[in-house]
């Protein structure tokens, strides 16, 4: 540094320029500087590469929530599916009883028609052998 106006500040480039800041200073300032951008790109590549997979995560998101909906709605399909076979199984039932309790009071009158019949053709009986 016995340079003069290396005391004051200024210095000489390999192109003989005039300087404010010591060469080997600009040459590391640069070198930092590349190394920076080179760095940004590496960022910007990660971003994209990190947008990508966030959109893939999320469409398998929306595929997964459209496909439990489905799965949903198909299992209360079912659950209905149940209770209207229950429901027309206990209707059945009662139609069941109410058909057995109607052929039960037909068959008693059935048999009550019988008895009466009978009753009537002995009357008939009676009627004509006393004539």
């Amino acid at each position: 540094m016995s340079d003069p106006l290396a005391k004051v500040g200024l210095h000489f480039d390999e192109l003989n320029k005039v300087r404010i800041v010591e060469p080997e200073v600009a040459n590391e300032t640069s070198l930092l500087k590349e190394e920076c951008n080179e760095f940004v790109q590496s960022l910007e590549a990660f971003k994209n590469i990190s947008n990508g997979f966030i959109k893939l995560i999320d469409s398998l998101a929306k595929e997964v929530d459209r496909e439990k909906i489905m799965a949903i709605g198909a299992r209360n399909l079912v659950k209905s599916m149940a209770k209207q076979r229950d429901a027309q199984e206990q209707q059945l039932q009662a139609l069941l009883l109410e058909k057995s309790t109607e052929l039960e009071r037909l068959r008693i009158q059935h048999q009550s028609l019988i008895k009466t019949e009978s009753e009537q053709l002995e009357i008939l009986d009676r009627l004509l052998l006393n004539n």
